[in-house]
């Protein structure tokens, strides 16, 4: 990956179920219960957000698991419920300044296409579906809720240095 290109990421999207998750739906009489986070994805969360990359959620279920995940880890800009993640995406990089050429984001499906095509990193999980995959300028080697957030993160600090 260009250190150019990793250098000038300012903002880092995450899709949730499927890339910090490892995309498994759980629930009960009441509704979804439970999801369940990678320990390593938030430290690389923390890492990023401690090197100056903002980091947002963007996802098309909503959970209030993914609230308390992403305000245990700092994540102040959090979307869910979204059925058009483009145009989300495009609203919070005006909100931030953020060129979308500053951009990345981890995604696993195909509702992300649109999103992958406004940014300058889109960055695929290891079992992305296939046209996400094809559509992607990084494959990570980890799963969706498998570290591959934790890897994304790493990719972006190293390419600071």
């Amino acid at each position: 990956m260009s250190s150019e290109l990793t250098k000038r990421i300012r903002l880092l999207i995450l899709d949730v179920d499927g890339v910090m998750t490892d995309g498994r739906l759980w629930f009960g009489p009441d509704g979804e219960i439970m999801k369940a986070f990678h320990v390593r994805d938030g430290v690389g969360i923390k890492a990023v957000l401690g090197a100056g990359i903002e980091v947002a959620i963007i996802s098309g279920r909503r959970s209030a698991a993914v609230e308390r995940r992403a305000m245990e880890l700092g994540i102040r800009h959090v979307r869910q419920g979204c059925d058009n993640k483009a145009q989300v995406l495009r609203e919070l990089l005006a909100e931030l300044g953020v060129a979308s050429g500053d951009a990345a984001c981890v995604v696993d499906d195909t509702p992300d296409l649109p999103m992958m095509a406004i940014v300058a990193l889109p960055i695929a999980v290891a079992d992305a579906h296939p046209d996400v995959v094809a559509a992607a300028r990084h494959v990570t080697t980890a799963a969706g809720g498998c570290g591959a957030v934790r890897e994304a993160c790493d990719m972006l600090i190293d390419g600071r240095t």
